[in-house]
């Protein structure tokens, strides 16, 4: 029979064994320094002036009372030094850490987490509640493969319900991308988190679309006008509007209003004229009354000139008349079409 047990190497007393209570002692020492077990530091020096009952873990190249004790609890009990080797799978809490740690057979590990985990809430940096169940705070987030693919999933459970990333600035709705309220997968933007705009929508067929890219196609009322040399006419009519094109204020020709282009960019502009008679005329898209973006001349017919213009939000474009012509307005006819690339 060993003079020890197995787990703890507590001292047995022994049959007829002369003052018992010195092996008993030793025996409660050691369950006192084991049982609860605290690392109060991991040191190679002996402290200076321990308290009674603090407990370290001496690392390699100890010196002083600890030499040759490298990998052993070193327990401060009765002023004197115990030493114990612990085993494997030991649990201890480290103070300098402020966690739980497992002897792993040759140093104190984290306690590692079972294979599968299940938990209600998760908060890593940050408070979980009801609504986000999981919540990280952290400068960044890294989902990365083991080896091949890596896909995120975000599922919803019917096509009504909403599955989307959704971009904040300070807990404020900026930017949300998703399937949002239906299986169209959209973009939308908002400048207050509060009334938000589409700016693309693909359909489950793949069908793309911009509803906020401007664009517009204009023209004065349908009809037939012979303007005179250096008349302005504008528009009446915006057969096809979107992104903020508008009209402005009336002409003091009477012969429609100025064209407001929404917001700044490179656009394709289109202008088209037809005339019914021609002595030679010349029509021209004039930008703020002060420069040309396209101009179209020449007799009896329909022409057409398309141009690459940068405009800028609040520009005002108008038509500018020279020569002597009966021009047909209207939809197809004289009109000008324009939309930001």
């Amino acid at each position: 029979m060993s003079d020890t047990t197995v787990n703890l190497a507590l001292p047995y007393i022994k049959p007829a064994q002369a003052q018992k209570h010195v092996t008993h002692n030793e025996a409660l020492q050691r369950l006192d320094a084991t049982v609860n077990l605290v690392i109060a530091a991991r040191l190679a020096i002996p402290p200076a002036m321990p308290a009674e009952g603090e407990c370290f873990w001496v690392l390699p190249g100890a010196t002083d009372a600890w030499t040759g004790k490298a990998g052993r609890l070193a327990f401060r009990q009765d002023e004197a030094w115990i030493f114990i080797a612990p085993g494997t799978g030991w649990c201890a809490f480290d103070r300098a850490e402020e966690r739980l740690k497992v002897f792993t057979g040759t140093d104190w590990g984290d306690i590692p987490l079972p294979a599968t985990l299940q938990v209600s809430a998760l908060g890593i940096g940050a408070t979980p509640d009801a609504t986000n169940r999981l919540a990280v705070s952290g400068a960044a987030t890294l989902l990365t493969h083991t080896g091949g693919d890596h896909r995120l999933k975000i599922n919803k459970a019917t096509a009504s319900d909403t599955a989307s990333l959704l971009f904040q600035s300070g807990w404020q709705g900026r930017a949300e991308m998703g399937l949002a309220g239906d299986d169209r997968f959209a973009i939308k933007v908002s400048g207050d988190g509060a009334a938000w705009t589409t700016a693309l929508t693909i359909s489950p067929q793949g069908v793309v679309r911009t509803g906020q890219r401007p664009l517009v196609r204009a023209s004065r009322a349908a009809g037939s006008l012979s303007p005179s040399a250096g008349m302005v006419t504008g528009f009446d009519d915006l057969h096809l509007a979107a992104g903020g094109f508008a009209l402005g204020a009336a002409l003091p020709s009477g012969h429609g209003r100025e064209l407001l282009v929404p917001v700044d960019g490179t656009y394709l502009v289109t202008l088209n004229v037809e005339a019914q008679t021609s002595s030679g005329h010349e029509t021209t898209l004039r930008l703020n009354g002060t420069s040309d973006v396209a101009a179209v001349k020449g007799g009896v017919g329909t022409q057409s000139s398309a141009v690459l213009a940068s405009l800028l939000a609040g520009d005002v474009l108008t038509l500018l008349h020279a020569g002597s012509a009966q021009l047909l307005f209207g939809y197809a006819h004289t009109e000008i079409s324009a939309h930001m690339l």
